[in-house]
């Protein structure tokens, strides 16, 4: 990954991650102030608690990308540590999912005249579900590249005993 790759993404992230962090406390702000009553026509405090989770797995899946980043940029990516990062994001993505899955369920009521609307939201929570699906499937496939990378360094240390 070239530096200049490194620095957009990295841009990107802090970005994104600063942006997160203002809306979450913007909104624990308002719960905790109770500046923003509710009308009735949504649970909105539900709704709140449920964002603020939901930034919060957004922005561990973030700090780890941004330590992948860092791995690949050092060259220490094919190797066992990254799988914590890895793992850390399927498991963002997985919370998220849940949690939009609640986002559904606690918007259901409101939705009894257009039931479609709620299963459009749980066909979304579907879609979030095979996104840590595809983030599996590359975690394997760098299981498999950690595996012939240990492979190569012990041919290579091998060879180096024959020469």
């Amino acid at each position: 990954m070239g530096k200049l790759t490194v620095r957009a993404l990295r841009t990107v992230l802090a970005v994104v991650l600063t942006g997160t962090v203002l809306v979450q406390v913007l909104m624990v702000w308002t719960l905790i102030s109770g500046n923003d009553p509710e009308d009735g026509s949504l649970p909105l405090t539900p709704l709140r608690v449920i964002t603020i989770l939901g930034i919060g797995a957004a922005q561990a899946a973030l700090l780890s990308v941004w330590r992948l980043v860092t791995m690949v940029r050092r060259g220490t990516v094919f190797s066992h540590a990254a799988f914590r990062y890895v793992d850390i994001i399927i498991g963002a993505i997985v919370a998220d999912s849940l949690l939009w899955f609640t986002v559904t369920a606690v918007n259901a009521p409101g939705q009894r005249d257009d039931p479609g609307v709620t299963f459009i939201m749980g066909g979304i929570g579907l879609a979030i579900l095979g996104v840590a699906l595809i983030v599996l499937v590359l975690r394997m496939l760098l299981a498999q590249a950690v595996a012939r990378d240990v492979e190569a360094t012990q041919m290579q240390a091998e060879l180096d005993e024959v020469i």
